[in-house]
C-alpha cells in the first residue's frame, strides 16, 4: 500500500470502520427499543405473521390479511409470554388490524409509539422486525427507497401513501413493524414483490393511527358508496373537445344497483362519469378516493356523459357496508 493512501481519508473525518460502527449502533438501538413489544401471530396452521404492541394495555396491530378468518389467534412475546388475542376490528382495504390481549398479573406490556410519517424522506435508515417463516424476532435493516406508492389491496382498492423499502421482508414479516432507528414505528410491513429483491411495502403509520382509531371507535373503518360497478375508460378527444370536458378519461357505469344512489339519481349503465363533487373522476381509483365517511348522506353533483350529451346529476352517497 502506498504511505498516502490513509489521504482517501478526509483529515478529521471519520473513517470507513467508524461509520460501519455509527450504522450498527443506530440499528441495535432501534432493535432494543423496538423488539419487546413485536408479536408473533399464529394465525392457523398453515401459518401467522407479526404485529406489534402499541398501548401498555394489550392492544396491537397487524395486517388484515394474517388474520383472515382467524378471530382468536395465538400470540407470543419475546419474552416468552403467550395469549390468545381477541380481534378487535379489521379493515381489509388497508390490510389493517387492531387484537386485544390480556396480560394479567405481569405488568404493562411493553408498546411502541406510532410516529409521523409525514416527516420521513427517502434514504432515511429504518429497521423491520418480524417472524419470517417463523423465525422469531428476525431483523432486517435498510432505508426508505420511496415515498408516497400506492398498493392493490387484496380487495382491488388502492392503500394510498405507501412506504417503499429495501429493507428484506419474507412471508410472516407481514403486520410487523418498521421503525425508525428512534424504534419509532413509521409504517406496518405488508406486503413484496416476488421475485423482485429490495422491493417490499409498509403502510404509513399516520394510516395505521387514522385507521386504528376507527377500529376502536367502531370496529370498522366506514366508507360511502354510490352502488355503481364501473371501469375506467378512455375519452376521444373530439367528444372532450365537443363538450367542453377536461378530461381524457373516465369511468365507465357498467353496471347500476338498483335502488342504490346512482340509480336514484338516474345514473344509467352505459354513462361515463368524469366528475364527483369537486373531484375529476379519471378513473376508479379517483371515485374510491372520494368515497369516504365525509360523504355518507352528503349530495354531490356528478359531470357524466351519455352518448354525446353532457349531463349533471345529483346524488346522495350512502354507507357502505363493511369488506370482509
Amino acid at each position: 500500500m502506498r504511505p498516502d493512501a490513509a489521504a482517501h481519508v478526509p483529515d478529521g473525518g471519520p473513517g470507513e470502520d467508524e461509520l460501519l460502527d455509527a450504522y450498527s449502533k443506530a440499528v441495535i438501538k432501534a432493535v432494543e427499543l423496538a423488539a419487546p413489544a413485536v408479536v408473533k401471530i399464529e394465525a392457523s396452521p398453515r401459518g401467522g405473521g407479526s404485529g406489534f404492541l402499541f398501548t401498555p394495555d394489550g392492544l396491537l396491530l397487524t395486517n388484515s390479511h394474517v388474520v383472515q378468518g382467524v378471530p382468536h389467534p395465538r400470540i407470543t412475546l419475546l419474552d416468552g409470554r403467550t395469549a390468545v388475542a381477541d380481534l378487535v376490528g379489521d379493515d381489509p382495504e388497508t390490510d389493517l388490524a387492531v387484537l386485544r390481549i390480556g396480560l394479567e398479573g405481569s405488568g404493562a406490556a411493553p408498546c411502541l409509539s406510532l410516529g409521523d410519517s409525514s416527516g420521513l424522506k427517502p434514504g432515511q435508515v429504518v429497521v423491520a422486525i418480524g417472524n419470517p417463516y417463523g423465525f422469531q424476532h428476525s431483523v432486517t435493516s435498510g432505508v426508505i427507497s420511496a415515498l408516497g406508492r400506492s398498493l392493490r389491496g387484496r380487495t382491488g382498492r388502492l392503500i394510498e401513501d405507501v412506504i417503499q423499502t429495501d429493507a428484506a421482508l419474507n412471508p410472516g414479516n407481514s403486520g410487523g413493524p418498521l421503525v425508525s432507528t428512534a424504534g419509532v414505528v413509521i409504517g406496518v410491513n405488508t406486503a413484496i414483490i416476488v421475485p423482485a429483491q429490495g422491493l417490499a411495502f409498509a403502510v404509513a403509520s399516520n394510516t395505521a393511527r387514522f385507521v386504528a382509531s376507527a377500529l376502536l371507535r367502531e370496529g370498522r373503518v366506514r366508507r360511502s358508496a354510490i352502488g355503481v360497478t364501473g371501469q375506467t375508460v378512455p375519452i376521444p378527444r373530439r367528444v372532450a373537445h365537443a363538450l367542453s370536458l377536461a378530461a381524457s378519461s373516465g369511468v365507465l357505469a357498467t353496471a347500476v344497483e338498483a335502488g342504490s344512489p346512482a340509480a336514484t339519481a338516474g345514473l344509467r349503465a352505459g354513462d361515463v362519469i368524469v366528475s364527483i363533487g369537486t373531484v375529476r373522476a379519471g378513473g376508479v381509483d379517483d371515485l374510491h378516493r372520494y368515497l369516504t365517511a365525509d360523504q355518507i348522506d352528503v349530495p354531490s353533483a356528478v359531470t357524466i356523459v351519455r352518448g354525446h350529451t353532457r349531463l349533471q346529476l345529483t346524488l346522495v352517497p350512502r354507507e357502505r357496508a363493511a369488506s370482509r
